[in-house]
């Protein structure tokens, strides 16, 4: 039978929520311990009153407990979960996953109650609203603790989470958090001291050649009864900031489509392509439906990266992105090279891409919607060429408006 607890911690303040409330949480099957969090977590939600829209800050309070009749270590096939519930009807939820090396936070949800006069006043509904975000990139090596001082939001449909002071494992071999950390990609910026100068004379950094072109990749995903649910085909090129040896280190690296496996899911407002290479790197892409206006996007981009020259895991994530932006029932296409920035140390190259996520009802891209930077360029010879004819009939003017004027000193009087 699982057993969980929630144990009050430190009183954590931090500028943009005011005083929060660091809490422990755990969740236990038997005597053992398979899921354990300290941290402090805050929570915007916008919602709907009869004069307009409010917004709330709402802390994780200190009475927070873990609802074990919804939490599990993840027996029997499923992913392990930590429900943690306060106040009146409220719940936070973190899904985990693994492949073996890395785990991950792959599933945050957020249950807010508006009919709490408490936290929502004035509020014009009383529904239970449930959000959830399946893009959030946080991951850490197995058998070691994720730790992140610095605070890191993530967007949850129409709310915002906030975690600080986060220190967390999930498929633990012991009782406690390991004392070995995966440190994020903040805390390592802001404790990384600048190397002291040991020489006057300059010396020149090479520069690393190229990696050219990547190789152009397919990819898809199906859905539970075996149909193509996404499709994509793309060349994808990593540019990526990450510590090696107390150094920062600035690399650009192709992706090989045959070293890769692609999975997924689709919903019905969402779907993801989660392509692996060789459990050392794992690329994800979020897509999100507005069902009011038919169009989709890429709304969610995040890479974990386990290299061997490197210090800790590279992860990155950003889950607020408005890329590659189409209409339901056609594909989106761009052969020309974009750059997606999704974090300042990471970016995307992509090339010759075309992707559909929803709307597919053969193995096939519908129509597609070619992107901005294609129709410039198919513009460019247009124009070149009206110029030029534009030119040639000035030339040919001016030629007869001159052959003219000569024939016409010839004249008979």
């Amino acid at each position: 039978m699982t057993r969980s607890h929630a144990l009050g911690a430190l009183v954590v303040c931090f500028v943009i929520f005011g005083c929060s409330q660091a809490v422990t949480l755990e969740v236990r099957e038997g005597n053992s311990t398979c899921i354990k969090t300290e941290l402090s977590a805050s929570f915007s939600i916008q919602y709907n009153t009869s004069s307009g829209t409010s917004t709330v800050q709402v802390p994780l309070p200190t009475s927070t407990t873990v609802d074990s009749s919804s939490s599990s270590c993840g027996s029997d096939g499923s992913l392990p979960w930590l429900v943690a519930v306060f106040g009146a009807g409220h719940a936070l939820g973190l899904g985990f996953s693994t492949n073996g090396s890395l785990y991950s936070l792959a599933n945050l949800t957020l249950q807010y109650n508006l009919s709490d006069p408490s936290v929502f006043p004035e509020a014009n509904s009383s529904d239970v609203v449930t959000v959830v975000s399946t893009s959030v990139g946080i991951w850490a090596r197995v058998n070691t603790t994720y730790r992140c001082v610095s605070p890191a939001s993530f967007s949850v449909g129409g709310a915002n989470v906030t975690f600080s002071d986060m220190r967390m494992e999930a498929y633990m071999p012991g009782d406690d958090l390991s004392p070995t950390e995966s440190v994020c990609t903040a805390d390592q910026a802001s404790t990384t001291a600048p190397p002291p100068p040991v020489s006057t004379t300059t010396v020149p950094t090479p520069v690393p050649t190229p990696p050219g072109t990547p190789e152009h990749g397919n990819y898809s995903v199906t859905n539970g009864n075996g149909t193509v649910c996404l499709l994509a085909q793309m060349g994808l090129q990593l540019n990526v900031s990450y510590l090696s040896q107390n150094k920062t280190v600035q690399a650009v690296v192709n992706l090989n489509p045959r070293l890769m496996a692609a999975s997924g899911s689709c919903e019905a407002t969402n779907a993801s392509l989660v392509l692996t290479q060789e459990q050392s790197t794992t690329l994800t892409f979020v897509f999100t439906l507005n069902s009011t206006s038919s169009k989709y996007h890429l709304s969610g981009l995040s890479l974990v990266a386990t290299w061997p020259n490197m210090t800790a895991p590279l992860s990155a994530s950003n889950s607020s992105l408005d890329y590659l932006r189409s209409t339901l029932g056609r594909s989106y296409m761009c052969n020309s090279e974009q750059t997606l920035r999704v974090v300042p140390a990471f970016s995307l190259n992509t090339f010759r891409l075309q992707v559909q996520p929803f709307g597919l009802t053969t193995n096939n891209f519908a129509t597609a919607e070619e992107c901005q930077m294609d129709q410039d360029q198919m513009l460019i010879p247009i124009i070149v060429g009206a110029a030029m004819a534009g030119l040639v009939l000035i030339v040919l003017i001016a030629y007869l408006i001159g052959r003219k004027r000569s024939h016409a000193g010839y004249q008979t009087i």
